[in-house]
């Protein structure tokens, strides 16, 4: 569309809420306010609630190479669904993994072709290859991710102090964060030989919340040491953001990850669901669960991501918590989750979700013109409509592999259309582009 008015919506932003129309002139908001002018399209969000698209920092698209477990077109669709216009793919899981330039070469050109929503690429940090970082932030990776962990997969190998000592330096020089997944290789290993059987209960027990704040703990001593931005992913605790929030207070440049999951479930679900919810971290106690909420609603914790990592069933054994591929598919659910949950459950403001979604990942990793409804900035916007509920069925789920933890729940908040860049790329149920989502540099047309 070239100009178009959605007109007498709850605007929300990461500031405040109020009811105004919002202009449109090719791929940027021109305008905010009452009674603006029309011509062009009209957009009729009366009854409607306008938001930031959702910017996704933790994604698993798998281009190329893996899409049978989910491929960007299938996984930038279920995004939009859930509202989502921008991602950041993980470099893992994708063939080849992430780890030099021409793979952060190889891994745009196979998302250009595929993704509906703008992306945005996570490079690899693993031994052996901290001297690719400068060609890889050359060709415009957001930041570099590591495994303080077995990843899964022999290609991408867990970072030990070493790496992560001399790869935080490298991205320190290169003004680009570096991203961890923690959890102790040594306490995790010692755990599983200490466990027997193949059930919920003996998964739990191999993934204990020790590993997880003592890994946390070891990535903000280096990150202090080194002066790196440090973002740590997933975070599955109140204890763990504890941590990182206690470090930041003492001067560490670190940022705070959870996930919709982290806020959903405990670990009494786990027995309940199965495998399909088995991830790492695991799932935690209900009071963990309600110190995240409390983190999120004070705003302690920046991020809120999907950590979106499907796999094909058979790669799921019911029952075979061991040979299981672990992961949440959860794209299309975030904010959900965050409206129900959060908003219509815990009076958490739909401003406090708008930042978390939106306008703080676009800030923390300079994703230039997204996140903020205001001039200037690219018209990426949801429309939401607060009282309708629905429940998840897999045949609304847009990924690739109709599955997800979250189906049969009840929310209250449907997404009704999700703008990319000023197109219509999600409405009313339907996926409403085939292409066109576009590379992102971290600092390009920087105004975050």
């Amino acid at each position: 569309m070239s100009t178009c008015v959605i007109r007498g919506g709850l605007v929300v932003t990461s500031t405040g809420a109020r009811d105004a129309d919002v202009r449109i002139d090719g791929e940027r908001i021109v305008d905010v306010g009452e009674d603006l002018p029309g011509g062009g399209v009209e957009i009729d969000a009366h009854g409607l609630v306008v938001m930031p698209g959702v910017v996704d920092v933790h994604v698993h698209f798998n281009e190329p190479g893996r899409t049978e477990w989910e491929g960007a077109a299938t996984g930038s669709a279920a995004l939009a669904a859930g509202g989502g216009t921008t991602f950041v793919d993980m470099p893992l899981n994708s063939t080849p993994c992430v780890l030099t330039a021409e793979d952060v070469d190889r891994k745009r050109e196979a998302l250009e072709a595929a993704s509906i929503a703008d992306f945005g690429i996570w490079g690899g940090l693993v031994p052996g290859h901290v001297d690719d970082l400068p060609a890889m932030a050359q060709r415009g990776v957001m930041g570099f991710k590591a495994f303080m962990c077995d990843s899964g997969l022999p290609e991408f190998p867990r970072a030990d102090d070493e790496t992560l000592r001399a790869g935080m330096i490298a991205a320190r020089a290169l003004g680009l964060p570096i991203a961890v997944h923690a959890e102790s290789e040594t306490l995790t290993r010692a755990a599983a030989a200490r466990t027997s059987g193949d059930d919920a209960a003996a998964f739990l027990a191999s993934r204990p919340i020790e590993a997880e704040l003592e890994a946390i703990a070891r990535a903000l001593a280096l990150a202090k040491e080194t002066g790196a931005a440090l973002h740590v992913v997933h975070v599955s605790s109140g204890k763990g953001v504890a941590l990182a929030a206690e470090a930041r207070a003492r001067g560490v440049d670190v940022s705070i990850e959870t996930c919709p999951h982290y806020l959903t479930f405990t670990a009494d679900d786990l027995e309940r669901l199965g495998v399909i919810a088995k991830c790492a971290p695991p799932f935690r106690d209900a009071a963990e669960r309600e110190a995240l909420w409390t983190a999120l609603a004070d705003g302690t914790i920046d991020v809120v991501a999907s950590d979106h990592s499907p796999a094909p069933p058979s790669m799921r054994p019911s029952g075979q918590f061991r040979r299981s591929w672990g992961g949440i598919a959860g794209v299309q659910s975030t904010l959900a989750v965050l409206i129900e949950r959060g908003f219509h459950e815990r009076g958490v403001s739909l401003d406090r979700i708008a930042a978390i979604v939106a306008a703080m990942p676009a800030r923390r990793f300079r994703i230039g013109r997204k996140g903020a409804i205001a001039p200037g900035r690219d018209a990426d916007l949801v429309l939401v409509d607060l009282a309708k509920t629905h429940v998840l069925r897999s045949e609304d789920l847009r990924q690739r592999h109709p599955s997800s933890p979250y189906v049969g729940q009840t929310f209250r908040g449907i997404v009704r259309r999700t703008i990319r860049r000023g197109e219509t790329i999600f409405a009313d149920g339907h996926v409403a582009a085939a292409r066109g989502g576009r590379f992102l540099r971290p600092g390009g047309n920087d105004i975050c």
